[in-house]
């Protein structure tokens, strides 16, 4: 059972073929497919859309960096899960990845994203997430 506190959710996915490179692997760009839609679906079950908050606010969230360590590759028809986990969320959202194997439990692929707030208007950072989305993946006061 999932505690409430922790902010995660996986979701699962069948390697298709054209996601593969010509050695038959997933290409390794793929993988940041995977952790979007991870993430969006964590975002999603929390109540946080980034775009509406955009509308509402002016505020956009790109991310700034990315992290990725390939440990086992996925192949063609490949069942796995992407769990996305909120690790942080004071100055700036942080997201790990985890990618699993639905067969063995086989850990295939870590990695972890960061976005911060920045005024859409002015291009300018905001040096902390606000406390809308703060609260929401479980780092408000």
């Amino acid at each position: 059972m999932k505690n409430p506190f922790e902010k995660w959710t996986e979701t699962y996915h069948k390697v298709a073929f054209y996601e593969l490179d010509p050695v038959q692997i997933v290409w390794h760009g793929n993988y940041l497919d995977y952790f979007e839609i991870a993430r969006t679906a964590m975002f999603n079950e929390n109540g946080v859309d980034l775009y509406d908050f955009y509308l509402r606010n002016g505020i956009v969230f790109p991310i700034i960096k990315t992290e990725t360590k390939h440990i086992l590759p996925l192949r063609y028809h490949d069942e796995f899960i992407c769990r996305a986990s909120a690790v942080d969320a004071r100055m700036k959202i942080v997201v790990d990845f985890e990618i699993r194997k639905v067969t063995d439990g086989a850990i295939c692929t870590r990695g972890r994203t960061e976005q911060v707030a920045v005024k859409a208007d002015t291009m300018e950072i905001i040096f902390g997430v606000p406390e809308e989305i703060r609260r929401a993946l479980g780092f408000g006061s």
